[in-house]
């Protein structure tokens, strides 16, 4: 009876020993880091919070600068329909390195080649348009963030000058990758795209979503086609965007704001106190 109860003891006694050693041991270690985030936009869109983005044409770093100033969340830097060059690109975000309003680059197409150079140059965003597959939306995601994310490589660029020596660390927690549906092809895929894991914001694009379905705003048809990307959109817990107008849309948090041209008529327009005209650009 005295060895049972001697090797019952024992056996309690270690038991207490090991919890005790181990409640020390994670006592001492210590806690992890929080995530570095200086991509405001990002953080504020994630927040539940709207967001906007004015959008940049004009190669100049003062109207760059001039936008980025003004209370943007972030600037939708125009590369599919302007003769924008990265090297103009990269002037800009650098001259104005700091500001409130992040760079965001929308890209002519997801490929290697653009999305590196815009991210290699500072930009926190990556807008891929007319993504019809599954495939398009996954190689946006796979070139925009690096190992073990995506695929990206390392290499020269100024992101460490605008960012900070641990960008590579940082960079995936502050990229965002924004897909842009704008046909009916793409609508249809929706699902099957909105399940591509990496997906921070899905755009409708109202515009060609009117220029490929050939209906217009108002429109049944149309409609459908909105309410198809809102409901995907929602219901795989990612981001929806669309234009400045569609503010008070239930659901939209992300969007984007008309041209620096534009924003410049309408500002002398209401400097001068005359009434827009109606049928101009963007009217």
């Amino acid at each position: 009876m005295n060895i049972k109860r001697i090797v019952i003891g024992s056996v309690v006694c270690a038991i207490l020993c090991l919890t005790i050693a181990l409640v020390a041991q994670a006592q001492q270690t210590p806690a992890a880091a929080p995530v570095k985030i200086y991509n405001t936009a990002k953080a504020k869109l994630m927040a539940g919070k709207q967001i906007f983005g004015g959008t940049i044409e004009s190669p100049d770093p003062n109207i760059y600068c001039a936008m980025a100033n003004a209370g943007f969340d972030f600037l939708w830097i125009e590369m599919q329909h302007s003769t924008l060059t990265y090297e103009e690109a990269a002037r800009m975000i650098w001259a104005c390195r700091g500001a409130p309003a992040m760079p965001f680059i929308r890209v002519p197409d997801a490929t290697e080649s653009d999305i590196q150079k815009a991210t290699d140059i500072g930009a926190l965003g990556i807008i891929v348009p007319t993504v019809d597959t599954v495939e398009k939306a996954q190689a946006a995601v796979k070139w925009a963030r690096y190992p073990t994310q995506g695929r990206r490589s390392t290499g020269a660029g100024q992101y460490r000058a605008l960012y900070g020596n641990d960008y590579r660390q940082t960079a995936n927690d502050n990229m965002m990758v924004v897909i842009m549906i704008e046909t009916p092809i793409g609508v249809a895929n929706a699902e099957k795209i909105a399940a591509v894991p990496g997906i921070d914001v899905i755009f409708a694009a109202s515009g060609d979503l009117g220029n490929f379905s050939g209906h217009t705003q108002g429109q049944p048809e149309y409609e459908a086609l909105v309410t198809r990307i809102h409901d995907v959109t929602l219901k795989a817990g990612i981001k929806l965007g669309g234009p400045q107008t569609w503010k008070s849309r239930a659901g939209f948090t992300f969007f984007q704001a008309p041209p620096e041209s534009m924003l410049i008529q309408s500002g002398a327009q209401l400097n001068l106190g005359i009434v827009p005209a109606a049928g101009g650009r963007g009217q």
